[in-house]
């Protein structure tokens, strides 16, 4: 799956939020190591933007900008031959064009860029658009957006399920994840069904960060 074929397959914005936001709940009830955690959430990321981001520790990232104009996001598999790394730290042909004005201070965030940005993916939505879109990429085949972007893209507990037992090795509440991805408030109940060593109370500064509902 290309970003040619992601864009199609995407949920809407306010799925891939909500979706994003529950990944980033779940990875920090299950994971006491914040450099460990494949996912997060900042709802602070600046006056007008959250942003949903995923690392995970061998290389590979991706970011989701979401602002009052819509979402941008960026996506990065090391391993693609269309890294800037090995392509004279220019961008894939293709890639940034056609990026709306109003997401140019996303798309040029130093936060997301060394010489040229860390982005092997890029895709984007404006409040206007009627579908997730993406610039008319060359040969994009190998640049890492299945793997990349799956669990947002399929939007189901299940899969988020079956990720967690294989990184996490241990077997899962499912009706604790669903509880999670449909936002509902967290309760003790929760937590300990996912996590026996995690306590709510423990939780409650980064779950405000995350910007997740509470009780």
């Amino acid at each position: 799956m290309s970003v040619l074929e992601l864009v199609r397959r995407l949920p809407e914005p306010d799925v891939v939020r909500r979706v994003s936001r529950a990944l980033a709940v779940l990875d920090l009830v299950l994971n006491d190591d914040a450099s460990t955690r494949y996912y997060e959430f900042d709802a602070r990321w600046s006056a007008t933007e959250e942003a949903a981001l995923m690392r995970d520790g061998s290389g590979n990232e991706y970011s989701i900008v979401f602002s009052p104009d819509g979402a941008f996001a960026y996506g990065f598999d090391h391993e693609s031959p269309m890294s800037p790394y090995v392509n004279e730290m220019r961008p894939w042909p293709g890639l940034l064009d056609g990026v709306p004005e109003v997401f140019h201070a996303q798309r040029d965030d130093k936060a997301f860029w060394d010489e040229a940005p860390r982005a092997t993916v890029c895709f984007w939505r404006t409040t206007d658009d009627t579908a997730w879109r993406c610039g008319p990429v060359e040969n994009a085949g190998a640049d890492g957006a299945d793997s990349l972007f799956e669990l947002v893209a399929d939007g189901r507990p299940e899969a988020y399920l079956s990720f967690a037992e294989d990184y996490y090795e241990q077997a899962l509440d499912l009706d604790a994840v669903r509880h999670v991805y449909a936002l509902m408030p967290l309760t003790e109940y929760v937590v300990t069904s996912l996590n026996r060593q995690r306590r709510l109370a423990d939780l409650k500064e980064s779950i405000a960060e995350i910007g997740y509902p509470r009780s």
